[in-house]
């Protein structure tokens, strides 16, 4: 599990990950704030519903997707964390507004 350095200062935010309240620090990509706060998987892959986590933490890999305030395919390493923010894991592969069978767009 990772830890923060005792160290680190900073403006504390708040933000909701699958409905549970996390706490981050300002500047923190929500990838960082959500190893930090030991959330464990961010996606599951469209094929086998394996969990996937933050990886490269570099926007390389995408492992990190995750639905931000409703919008899906969201990189979590490249995403600032900010206050009220809601977070949910990224389950399959969500297509384009309008893609999917129950989407009435």
């Amino acid at each position: 599990m990772l830890r923060r350095l005792p160290e680190q200062k900073g403006r504390r935010v708040r933000f909701l990950f699958e409905g549970e309240q996390v706490h981050a620090l300002e500047g923190d990509s929500v990838a960082a704030a959500l190893l930090a706060a030991g959330a464990g998987a961010t996606r599951t892959t469209p094929k086998s519903g394996s969990p996937r986590a933050p990886y490269c933490m570099m926007g390389v890999c995408f492992e990190c997707l995750v639905e931000i305030d409703g919008v899906p395919n969201r990189q979590a390493c490249l995403i600032e964390v900010r206050d009220g923010m809601r977070v949910r894991r990224q389950r399959g592969a969500p297509g384009l507004p309008g893609e999917a069978e129950d989407d009435p767009v």
